[in-house]
């Protein structure tokens, strides 16, 4: 007979603290799905090291991988859109308009610098997809226009990198006059002998890529970069054919020559500094 029972009481584990990644360390690439530390794609200025599938980035790390220490100081950074047809979708355009403001830290979807690449003292104008997908109205139509004057009067060449789903819809006729406006100053920069490089980037596509995106005396594009006018869906129904799988990527442009080459992101400055050295003229040296 048994007078004493011990109760077996199950042992508690030990709970088992919960370690908190921060958000961002790891990005997945989109293309080969691959899992990488985000600081080495810093370092490979955001191309996936196994398959090279070139990442969307900002403007500023655009900018900072172009001129690097050598820095760049922005201007005509204060202009902003108006609503010249009062427009409202689901909300108004003022709204979006604040609303990408408060997201980017951009008053609209460019930027204008002036800085020095090598020894040559150069304009850019950058376009940032992350303001209202990167679309030109009024506000972009004049600062690439404002660039391009500036690049008249100062004698610099001129370097454009787009990133842009098209015109603006909310801003109509004004937003497509952007077009001939962006066109003219082209040419009468192509008269003054200073080389203008067009950078197309992913994505590039309407308004902007039939003005002065294709208007470049070099037009260079990322690898496997979006390039068109219209959608695949309406080129498609319109012609009534299949389109080929890499139709509108840059690889498929180059090959029937509607651009000059695809340069990777982490060749892409040696490559400006090679071009300026066979198209600029020659930098002024200074007097000592």
């Amino acid at each position: 007979m048994v007078w004493f029972r011990k109760e077996k009481v199950p042992k508690k584990q030990p709970e088992k603290k919960k370690v908190k990644m921060p958000e961002g360390l790891w990005l997945k690439c989109e293309d080969c799905k691959e899992i990488i530390y985000r600081n080495v794609l810093e370092l490979n200025y955001f191309v996936c090291p196994k398959c090279s599938y070139h990442f969307r980035i900002s403007t500023a790390k655009r900018l900072e991988y172009i001129f690097g220490e050598n820095g760049y100081k922005e201007f005509d950074a204060n202009l902003t859109s108006k609503d010249p047809l009062k427009f409202r979708d689901s909300k108004k355009y003022t709204q979006r308009i604040q609303s990408s403001i408060s997201k980017t830290g951009l008053n609209d979807a460019v930027i204008n610098v002036e800085g020095k690449l090598g020894n040559y003292d150069i304009i850019v104008s950058i376009m940032d997809f992350d303001f209202m997908g990167g679309s030109m109205g009024s506000v972009v139509g004049e600062k690439i226009t404002r660039a391009f004057e500036k690049a008249i009067s100062d004698h610099k060449s001129i370097i454009v990198i787009s990133c842009t789903g098209g015109a603006r819809m909310q801003e109509g006729m004004f937003s497509l006059m952007q077009m001939v406006k962006t066109s003219s100053i082209v040419a009468r920069f192509h008269e003054l002998g200073y080389p203008y490089i067009s950078i197309l980037t992913d994505p590039t596509t309407a308004g902007v890529l039939a003005s002065f995106a294709m208007l470049g005396d070099i037009i260079i594009a990322e690898p496997h970069a979006l390039i068109g006018f219209a959608g695949r869906r309406v080129i498609k129904q319109t012609i009534n054919e299949d389109l080929p799988d890499d139709f509108q990527l840059s690889e498929f442009l180059v090959q029937h020559g509607q651009i000059d080459m695809i340069v990777k992101r982490t060749q892409l400055t040696s490559t400006l500094l090679n071009l300026l050295d066979l198209l600029a003229p020659e930098p002024k040296k200074e007097v000592i």
